[in-house]
């Protein structure tokens, strides 16, 4: 990434109080539909062509770029974009766009209830789709999106049955065309783990402990516990523990919240524990991790 959009991704955030979270981009009304679609020259043009950090908490979102080029800054990672590549940007992800003027193509918005409701390989679908990717789509999966376009559109009799199905084949084959699968295929996943990571990643439950995450799931604590291990090894304390390290460094990055905010935003009511928790989990403090960003040149 040059350091002129560096400068731009970094400094735009480090003024805001929180990280911005919308449904729709500069939108704080409810989702408008069961599922979202619009062109890129629908929205950005409005914005100079450029879409500042934000976040959907209950949305994913899949673009297409038909023609022209953007790039895109997630959770801090760079991605390239240009002619016939999709872009897949899951739920909670701090992201931003620098569309080249003009750049033509499409934007489907997913609630996450719907990529939920996908059977009956849902795990895997959802693993498969847990991270930021680009791929080529190929013309099956441009035909379905065409579709849902307009099935949205057009209304018509069995229009939200119709458009379920469409997004649930949208996100379906998006998924299988990931290059780099979260997990091998033919993994399982077990699904609370994805009610685990909703709980986590609510506000209401900051300063949970394990064994309240394990009853609102209906869970006993060595359940959870063997979950999260048979998923990636960790323990139950541990794995929550990482999300919400992870939470915490997106805060540290994109916003001007300070070090002990963070920290009771997040649940820690010391200062001093929630350093020496980031710090086993990052390997450095939190005022050191942020110092990258703020020094950016």
């Amino acid at each position: 990434m040059d350091r002129q959009r560096i400068r731009w991704y970094y400094t735009c955030m480090m003024n805001l109080p929180t990280i911005p979270e919308y449904m729709l981009y500069g939108e704080t009304d409810a989702f408008p539909d069961v599922v979202h679609c619009e062109h890129i020259k629908d929205r950005a043009p409005d914005h100079g062509w450029r879409i500042a950090p934000h976040r959907h908490a209950q949305l994913a979102q899949v673009f297409f770029i038909q023609t022209g080029h953007a790039t895109s800054v997630v959770d801090g990672q760079e991605f390239e974009l240009s002619d016939n590549q999709l872009f897949y940007v899951p739920a909670q992800a701090v992201h931003s766009f620098a569309f080249a003027p003009n750049t033509q193509g499409m934007v489907q918005s997913f609630p996450i209830s719907v990529l939920r409701s996908i059977a009956p390989a849902n795990d895997e679908v959802a693993r498969a789709l847990s991270l930021p990717f680009v791929t080529t789509p190929d013309a099956k999966l441009l035909t379905l999106m065409t579709l849902l376009d307009t099935t949205l559109a057009d209304g018509g009799p069995y229009r939200t049955q119709t458009a379920l199905g469409l997004a649930h084949a949208v996100l379906s084959i998006t998924a299988a065309l990931n290059p780099n699968p979260h997990e091998p295929a033919g993994t399982k996943r077990d699904r609370r783990l994805a009610q685990l990571e909703q709980l986590i990643s609510d506000p209401q439950t900051a300063g949970w402990r394990v064994q309240e995450y394990a009853a609102k799931m209906g869970l006993s604590t060595g359940h959870l516990s063997r979950l999260c291990r048979a998923a990636n090894g960790l323990s139950a304390s541990a794995y929550i523990e990482a999300h919400i390290i992870q939470e915490a460094c997106r805060l540290l990055a994109f916003t001007q919240l300070s070090v002990a905010e963070v920290g009771y935003r997040l649940g820690f009511t010391d200062p001093s524990y929630f350093s020496r928790r980031f710090r086993a989990v990052q390997q450095e403090t939190p005022s050191v991790y942020r110092q990258r960003f703020v020094s950016q040149p």
